[in-house]
């Protein structure tokens, strides 16, 4: 067992199971993010390398229902899933979680049938890394925006050069809502930060805006750049 000693608060703290390329770049976030972590994870590599990088790190087999209620996983709110390639120590832990009480546990899922079968034991959150990132590069792909995130189904949030024809004219008057059924939603001049959009806000040539909306009104209005 290799540990910082630190004392963790339960109610504000995370605890991340399975510290490989997702479970550890997540622990990691949210410790520069000042969120207390646990980290667990079976491989004694992945606690030695995260070892004095987390509030604690324990080596320990998460399948193990007396392994996790030692560590008083049951006294934590939230906790993610990190096991991916392994499907049955995912669901397992998944399982475990739930029938200690965790009340909001977030899974890795390497496919839909995954997915599924988490949300099942008890899952209330399930992301697919890989997927999620195939289908955001399809898009940038595809397209002509600089970036794509789907925030719910068939609802997206693009960043895409805005359109010559827009150039010196406002968002009032140019009617994009109308036009295309998509918001701008902020706006960023070269060199500068995104601010807020209104209906007075001036297109200039270069700027590149967000815009949310529907998924195909989106990207169509992206092809507009």
């Amino acid at each position: 067992m290799a540990e910082k000693k630190n004392r963790v608060d339960h109610d504000a703290a995370v605890v991340v199971i399975g510290l490989g390329r997702f479970g550890g770049s997540l622990a990691a976030e949210l410790v520069v993010r000042g969120v207390e972590v646990l980290g667990v994870d079976s491989d004694s590599r992945n606690v030695q390398e995260f070892s004095g990088r987390l509030t604690h790190v324990v080596c320990a087999d998460s399948t193990d229902p007396e392994a996790l209620t030692q560590l008083g996983v049951a006294e934590f709110g939230r906790a993610v899933v990190g096991i991916g390639t392994d499907i049955e120590s995912s669901i397992l832990t998944t399982s475990i979680l739930t029938d200690l009480g965790v009340s909001d546990i977030w899974a890795k899922a390497i496919s839909r049938q995954h997915a599924r079968i988490l949300q099942r034991v008890g899952a209330r959150h399930v992301v697919q890394p890989e997927a999620d990132m195939g289908e955001r590069v399809a898009h940038l792909v595809t397209g002509r925006m600089l970036d794509y995130v789907e925030v719910d189904e068939e609802y997206a949030l693009i960043k895409t050069k805005a359109p010559g024809w827009a150039a010196g004219r406002t968002l009032g008057d140019l009617g994009i809502r109308t036009e295309y059924g998509v918001t701008v939603v902020a706006v960023k001049k070269p060199g500068e930060k995104f601010t807020y959009a209104t209906s007075q806000t001036v297109i200039g040539s270069g700027d590149t805006l967000l815009v949310a909306g529907d998924t195909d009104q989106a990207e169509r209005f992206s092809e507009e750049t």
